[in-house]
């Protein structure tokens, strides 16, 4: 039986599963839950496009997406 409730993404920490309709804030907040890491503080891509902070509460997941989350990095 396929459950529709629910979706899985893969993430640098290995496959997610979220209930479907999740965004993209739910899943860093559930990434970094057990991490000394803020939201605020790391960059984000679904898919290989970036994803600013601010939309991350719009950006809805789909099922297979590849989010990953790393340290912005800033030069001079």
């Amino acid at each position: 039986m396929n459950n529709k409730s629910h979706i899985t993404v893969r993430t640098d920490q290995g496959p997610v599963s979220l209930l479907a309709g999740s965004t993209l804030a739910t899943l860093v907040a559930q990434l970094l839950v057990d991490l000394p890491q803020q939201p605020e503080s790391v960059a984000t891509a679904v898919n290989g496009q970036f994803v600013a902070r601010g939309a991350r509460t719009s950006h809805v997941l789909n099922e297979g997406d590849t989010v990953l989350c790393f340290s912005p990095i800033t030069g001079g």
